[in-house]
């Protein structure tokens, strides 16, 4: 129920963020098997997003600790998905960087998911298609007021 002037009610607020939620775990269980994990993934996706990081800054940014990234910066290395490239501005350190593979790999994963949704969306009658185009317009702008990331998470700065 909308209140008088047209705003939605606290719970029906609470409600549409209980349904994102459930949103963002379709996406997850929507995802085709990999040999990666979600949070490497991710790191692929930051990379390809804000360019080459320190893998201290990557690991801050991912929320996992940095051995857990060293290990999978380790294997998308050896799985030539990302290369480690000096850092211009300190010559003592290196960046990772992700690969022409690594975005090959984020693309691929992410036309697999789109393509499982768009099913469901054409399993829905036609109301309800035209209702979530509708909505698109407001849940871009959803994703694109919302941080990048957590705003507990230290911010590293985009390298090129």
């Amino acid at each position: 129920m909308q209140k008088l002037d047209g705003a939605p009610e606290p719970e029906e607020i609470s409600d549409v963020a209980r349904l994102l939620e459930e949103l963002f775990r379709l996406s997850r269980r929507l995802s085709p098997p990999s040999n990666y994990s979600l949070t490497v993934y991710s790191a692929l996706a930051s990379l390809s997003r804000h360019g080459d990081a320190r893998l201290t800054a990557l690991a801050s940014h991912e929320g996992v600790s940095q051995p857990s990234m060293t290990q999978a910066v380790g294997r998308l290395k050896r799985d030539g998905l990302v290369a480690q490239v000096p850092d211009p501005s300190d010559g003592r350190a290196v960046l990772i960087s992700i690969t022409d593979a690594g975005r090959a790999a984020l693309a691929e994963r992410r036309g697999n998911r789109s393509e499982r949704v768009a099913e469901l969306l054409a399993a829905l009658d036609e109301d309800d298609q035209r209702s979530i185009v509708a909505a698109t317009g407001a849940l871009r702008k959803l994703v694109d007021a919302a941080p990048d990331q957590h705003p507990d998470t230290p911010r590293h700065p985009p390298r090129r």
